[in-house]
């Protein structure tokens, strides 16, 4: 069980900070930090002296990154969402394993500092397990799927079990990941979400009896569509702005929905338009099929008849021929004649943007 004590500091990399000292500091941050630490205490420090606007960067997965301007309203409303939605109190113990410096992170720190958690802060790596003790435990905390799938590889099963809730959002979980997910007990919800939507607005349950397909926004927000077929949404979390995405949608209900793809993922090839995740979907469960659980992506490269040639990107070595022969065979069963990848690249290892999503836009214009 959690402990009731009210927190007055956070551990940043085994190091406390009490919030008396923290709230004290001039604009800065402490001596004796590096650049990480520094930027995330003085976020702190700004939360904690009332700051009432914040730049965020965005993630760059789809696009250049921009900065975009927060208040300190937004971030709140969508702590309290967050908070009520899984009942995060006083004293509870909250993991901080994301970057700090992107939206996904920065809420994680808020909704400590809101809810009276105690903050274990670590910097950004695959395992965040090996930079706490071994005895530490936790509540709640929010990973990127690397980090899960590391996780999980080390045998940190059991120490995620003693959670109440795990988020995993920032990109796809792939079928191997989400069978591992399944064998866990801890809840786990892949969550839906952007930086001008203050972190989620929906969740997906992964694994256990209410496991779903479909995304559920947060109570006292405002789903719809544009004319593309695009997600809007309005709330709080928005200022009551309307936000509109560029992520086609299946409108089920008022609350629900489901996640088709990018409208800027969109393939065109020979005038028919090819939803990039549509085939990712099938190319990770051919690829599955074949002994073969490796990320995959899937990009439309220039080509003279087509316009763009849908081009399947896979992590890891070449398979051998017969295997490619074998997952083409698959995906040509499943998809249409104009979504079957024309090419197979293989990259060593996938790059990914600093938040943790693959970098896709790098990747397919790099020419690998």
């Amino acid at each position: 069980m959690a402990t009731t004590t009210l927190p007055t500091s956070l551990l940043l990399n085994g190091r406390e900070f009490t919030y008396a000292d923290l709230a004290q500091y001039p604009a800065g941050s402490p001596a004796m930090l590096d650049g990480y630490e520094a930027r995330v205490l003085e976020f702190v420090r700004q939360w904690l002296t009332g700051s009432q606007e914040f730049a965020q960067r965005t993630s760059g997965s789809t696009g250049e990154p921009q900065t975009v301007t927060l208040t300190r309203q937004q971030l709140a409303a969508s702590a309290r969402r967050t908070g009520d939605y899984f009942d995060l109190g006083p004293g509870e113990r909250a993991l901080v394993g994301l970057n700090c410096e992107f939206i996904g992170g920065k809420m994680m720190l808020v909704r400590g500092l809101e809810r009276n958690m105690h903050l274990t802060i670590v910097e950004p790596v695959a395992d965040p397990f090996e930079r706490v003790a071994a005895d530490a435990a936790f509540d709640f905390a929010a990973f990127v799927p690397l980090q899960l799938r590391a996780m999980l590889a080390a045998g940190r099963a059991d120490r995620l079990n003693q959670m109440q809730a795990v988020l995993v959002g920032s990109a796809g979980v792939e079928p191997g990941l989400l069978a591992a997910i399944a064998q866990l007990t801890v809840p786990v919800y892949l969550t839906y979400g952007m930086t001008e939507t203050a972190s989620h607005v929906a969740l997906r349950r992964l694994n256990g009896p209410q496991a779903t397909l479909h995304y559920r926004m947060l109570p006292g927000l405002h789903l719809g569509q544009d004319a593309r077929g695009c997600l809007t949404v309005r709330g709080d979390v928005t200022n009551d702005a309307l936000v509109v995405t560029n992520d086609h949608i299946e409108l089920l209900d008022e609350h629900t929905f489901d996640w088709l793809g990018r409208a800027d993922f969109v393939i065109n090839s020979g005038g028919v338009k090819v939803q990039a995740e549509k085939v990712e979907l099938v190319l990770d469960v051919a690829l599955a099929e074949i002994g073969q659980s490796r990320r995959a992506f899937v990009a439309g490269q220039p080509d003279e008849r087509l316009g763009q040639a849908v081009t399947a990107y896979v992590e890891g070595p070449p398979l051998s021929k017969a295997q490619q022969q074998e997952l083409l065979g698959l995906l040509r069963a499943r998809l249409g004649k104009y979504e079957v990848p024309k090419a197979l690249k293989f990259l060593p290892k996938f790059q990914q943007t600093a938040s943790g999503k693959l970098d896709r836009i790098s990747m397919s214009n790099s020419g690998q």
